[in-house]
């Protein structure tokens, strides 16, 4: 039985590394980071400094969340509207807290839900290491050891996409795509976060782009469970 969508949170986070430089990093955490990622090195041919543009942001221990996209679905008049906002910052101890906020206000029930696109690889567990990282104690619904996995309230897209099959990563771009959902369109890719922040100071350009993706998992959740996405005049952006 699926969830009802009133009752989903839909999400999207934006990361970039806590430094924008290698040369910006202490010997301890360039250390660490060469120590982490030494199979990622010998098997792509880089190095450690070569790497770190790449994946600083995407490891939690390395990166920090500037922007957390969300979206809610509610009946109007017989059919569905999405509200979309973010909680977007400098400071990410702040970014989280108004995040945990919501959760614990708003979806702190077993019948509430987190989705997102590879959200279960990525978004929901950066978010819960980022809240430990700061002291940030963790919403029930991220609060997730020790259960099993049919009473985890998350939703991943990208897994109802793969039908069992977990070899690849299929991007959210790619699905949108050749399912034919119309979406906002960006100026800014992921790859492009960091430097949107570190050399635009573009946070706000940053949100915007984090806000477009959240509408793009919301039409294919939609999609995906034989719902017609969303007319643009059902959407609100904020």
């Amino acid at each position: 039985m699926r969830p009802d969508p009133s009752r989903i949170l839909f999400l999207d986070i934006e990361t970039i590394p806590q430094a924008y430089g290698w040369s910006e990093l202490d010997t301890d955490t360039a250390k660490l980071f060469s120590d982490k990622t030494r199979y990622e090195q010998e098997r792509n041919g880089k190095t450690a400094e070569e790497l770190w543009s790449m994946r600083g942001g995407i490891l939690a221990e390395f990166g920090k969340i500037v922007c957390i996209g969300v979206g809610s679905l509610h009946q109007a008049g017989g059919t569905h509207k999405l509200r979309v906002t973010s909680f977007h910052g400098t400071n990410e101890y702040d970014v989280l807290t108004r995040f945990t906020g919501l959760l614990n206000r708003h979806y702190d029930t077993d019948d509430h839900w987190l989705c997102a696109h590879n959200g279960k690889e990525f978004d929901f567990p950066y978010i819960a290491r980022r809240c430990l990282v700061h002291r940030v104690p963790l919403p029930r619904i991220l609060d997730i050891g020790g259960l099993k996995p049919w009473e985890v309230g998350h939703l991943d897209t990208m897994n109802m996409w793969s039908f069992g099959d977990r070899k690849a990563y299929t991007s959210l771009a790619l699905l949108v795509h050749i399912l034919g959902i119309p979406t906002p369109k960006d100026d800014i890719t992921g790859a492009d976060v960091a430097r949107v922040f570190y050399e635009e100071d573009g946070l706000e350009r940053i949100a915007t782009y984090c806000k477009k993706d959240v509408v793009a998992t919301v039409q294919l959740y939609l999609r995906l469970t034989g719902v017609d996405p969303l007319p643009q005049e059902a959407i609100t952006m904020v």
